[in-house]
C-alpha cells in the first residue's frame, strides 16, 4: 500500500515519496472523530506547511481508541512504509482513561521515541492531560510523563495537545473528550509551531 496524503486519498508516487513527510501516530483526536475530513487538524496542518514546503505530505495514521501499546505495535511498519522526516506521537489519552499502569505508558512512549529517532526521523511528543476526577496523584504523574520522555531523548514536545481547546466553550464535543471543528485550527497551529522548526533544519 502506498502512502496517502491527509489532504485527500490521492496516492503518492515513488518520486514524491522523497519529499518531506510528517507522520502522525495517534488516536481519535488525530483521527478527527466527529469532525468532517476537510476540517480535521492534520489536513489544516498539511495545507499550512505546504505554503513553505509545497511537496510535503502529512499522513494521519490515527486509530480511534488506540493506546501507546497499540501505537508501539504499529510504529515499525509505519516508519518503514512512509520513511517520515518528522513523527508526531499523539498517544496516551486512552491509556490514562483506562487507568493503565503509568510505568507501561512511559515505557511505551520511550520505546516509540527511540525507534523513531533511530529511523532518522525527528520526534514531536504531543502531551495529553486527563480530568482531575482520576485523582491528583495519577493525573499529575500522567501529565509529567511527556516532558520526562522529551527531556531524556531531547525530543520536541507539545505539553498539551488540547491547549486552548479543553474546557473552552464551543471547542469540545458533548463527550468532553473530543474537539469540535472549531477547535481544529487551534490544534493545527500548536502542532505547526513544533513541527515547522524541525522541517527547517
Amino acid at each position: 500500500m502506498q502512502p496517502f496524503s491527509a489532504h485527500s486519498d490521492t496516492l503518492i508516487s515513488d518520486a514524491q515519496a522523497a519529499d518531506p513527510l510528517v507522520l502522525i501516530v495517534g488516536d481519535s483526536i488525530s483521527a478527527g472523530l466527529g469532525v468532517p475530513v476537510e476540517e480535521q487538524w492534520p489536513l489544516i496542518l498539511e495545507n499550512e506547511l505546504r505554503k513553505e514546503f509545497p511537496q510535503l505530505t502529512v499522513v494521519a495514521a490515527a486509530t480511534s481508541g488506540d493506546t501507546t501499546s497499540g501505537g508501539l505495535t504499529r510504529l515499525p511498519a509505519l516508519l518503514k512504509q512512509h520513511n517520515p522526516n518528522v513523527v508526531i506521537l499523539a498517544l496516551g489519552g486512552n491509556d490514562a482513561l483506562r487507568g493503565t499502569q503509568l510505568g507501561l505508558v512511559k515505557q511505551n512512549l520511550e520505546r516509540m521515541t527511540y525507534i523513531t529517532q533511530n529511523s532518522g526521523a525527528a520526534v514531536v511528543l504531543a502531551g495529553m492531560q486527563i480530568p482531575p476526577n482520576y485523582g491528583p496523584a495519577y493525573t499529575e504523574r500522567f501529565r509529567a510523563i511527556y516532558p520526562q520522555v522529551a527531556e531524556k531523548y531531547r525530543a520536541a514536545i507539545i505539553p498539551f495537545l488540547l491547549e486552548g481547546v479543553a474546557a473552552v466553550e464551543g471547542m469540545m464535543q458533548g463527550d468532553g473528550i473530543h474537539p469540535t471543528s472549531k477547535a481544529q485550527p487551534t490544534i493545527s497551529k500548536l502542532v505547526y509551531n513544533s513541527v515547522h522548526p524541525l522541517l527547517s533544519q
